[in-house]
């Protein structure tokens, strides 16, 4: 998804088996990256059961912060072992260990090939586990140095909102969480289901970028960047035409040069791979949804060629268009 999340291999996708996840808590819990994966995965969508939920702590008491909050888990070490995907959404600190029940439970998780997601500090759970140890990660960008001087054994990609090497996920900061969680759905559930979830919360279903757009305060809003919304609210819905920098810089009454490095400033990505980038997620949903021809589709998203769609589809997403169907396709129509 380009810049947004790095994969790795395709998506699962189930139709008759609802897939168990543990999201972590622990004591000092943060009350929004907590929410974050129990709204996801809590059975978000009115008549739609998607997800058996549980909260889950090795330690099996009541966890408090400081806001007054407390919250019992409902599932302890046996569940954390036993889930099909298993979420820490939080960690107090860079600094502290998890504790030996912790990292064996996730261990176990791990062999028995669950996916195990660290989402943002949660990362470090993971890293403290070795289990990132020659994969590929993110986290949040103000830990970057951090993250290397302490895990050196680790791939870590500092631009992806959030990677997925295996079946091990982590992402940047608690906004990045929401993509990672929302791509976790999609990766079960489909394109059409996760786009609904998103709606729902009122959230973009897939946000492109990386975090270099994040790493400095954003500047006060000014004519050029409310001009680049609207180009590129204009991309959106023109996808199958043809584009370049010059007649959209002309479209935002920018030169050249200022269209180029403000584009890449809001978006994190140059031109080229933003348009790719949206033309991909677009064939994922009619691919999905639709029994459109594959070429007819490749015409739609705007490749000038179907062996063109092809190609940056299998570097993408490691299948076809075709096979992307055939694996993923009825698993949308199970939920009308």
């Amino acid at each position: 998804m380009g810049q947004t999340g790095e994969t790795k291999g395709p998506g699962i996708a189930t139709n008759s088996v609802k897939p168990m996840v543990a999201v972590l808590v622990c004591n000092g819990f943060a009350p929004f990256q907590f929410s974050v994966p129990c709204a996801i995965f809590g059975n978000f969508l009115p008549g739609l059961d998607l997800f058996d939920m549980r909260i889950c702590a090795v330690e099996r008491q009541a966890l408090h912060n400081e806001f007054g909050m407390s919250i019992v888990p409902t599932g302890g070490a046996e569940t954390i072992c036993t889930a099909d995907v298993i979420v820490i959404p939080f960690w107090n600190s860079p600094d502290k260990l998890p504790s030996e029940d912790l990292v064996n439970a996730l261990r176990r998780a791990n062999d028995n090939g669950a996916k195990i997601v660290g989402l943002c500090l949660g990362g470090y759970v993971l890293a403290y586990a070795g289990l990132l140890d020659h994969r590929k990660a993110s986290t949040h960008w103000e830990m970057i140095e951090d993250f290397r001087a302490r895990f050196p054994k680790v791939k870590l990609n500092d631009a992806a909102l959030f990677v997925e090497d295996g079946n091990l996920v982590t992402s940047a900061g608690t906004g990045a969480g929401i993509d990672c969680c929302l791509e976790i759905v999609r990766s079960y559930h489909g394109s059409d289901i996760a786009n609904r979830v998103a709606q729902r919360l009122v959230i973009p279903y897939c946000r492109d970028g990386s975090q270099a757009q994040f790493v400095q305060p954003p500047s006060a809003r000014n004519s050029d960047s409310s001009r680049l919304e609207r180009t590129i609210a204009y991309l959106t819905e023109h996808l199958s035409e043809a584009h370049n920098v010059d007649s959209l810089a002309a479209l935002s009454g920018m030169s050249r040069r200022s269209f180029t490095r403000n584009f890449q400033k809001m978006t994190g990505m140059s031109l080229g791979t933003w348009l790719t980038s949206q033309r991909l997620q677009k064939a994922l949903l009619l691919l999905e949804t639709t029994d459109t021809h594959v070429e007819s589709i490749s015409t739609i998203i705007g490749f000038r060629s179907s062996a063109a769609f092809r190609r940056h589809f299998l570097s993408r997403y490691g299948l076809t268009p075709s096979g992307w169907r055939k694996q993923h396709g009825q698993s949308v129509k199970t939920f009308g």
